[in-house]
């Protein structure tokens, strides 16, 4: 790997000044449309392995999601980087448990 966040925040930021998605009537900040668009993008990536496209497809979607996120961030105002790095010293100390689809990570105790 070779790019950092801040090179990838950079390249989605001028992405969303090109396509002016911060302009009220684009809609491009509105978290309820952009939960939307993530959900399409989840369910592409699911197609992906339901119909058995090859990884040069799971791959296009899955940065289409990464992509997404980061623009989430953008959009809430958000320091991903340091929510991220938060988030990971938290679940670093969660047990795992497994379930009846397999391991979870979780602060819940199974009932």
């Amino acid at each position: 790997m070779s790019q950092t966040y801040a090179n990838m925040l950079a390249k989605v930021k001028e992405f969303h000044d090109k396509h002016e998605f911060s302009k009220k009537e684009n809609n491009g900040h509105d978290m309820a449309y952009r939960i939307l668009l993530t959900i399409e993008e989840l369910g592409e990536l699911a197609e992906c392995f339901t119909k058995g496209k090859p990884q040069s497809e799971k791959a296009e979607e899955l940065a289409d999601i990464l992509i997404l996120i980061i623009g989430h961030a953008i959009a809430m105002n958000v320091d991903l980087e340091e929510a991220f790095n938060h988030k990971m010293k938290e679940i670093m100390n969660r047990p795992a448990i497994r379930g009846e689809l397999g391991i979870r990570v979780t602060k819940y105790k199974q009932e």
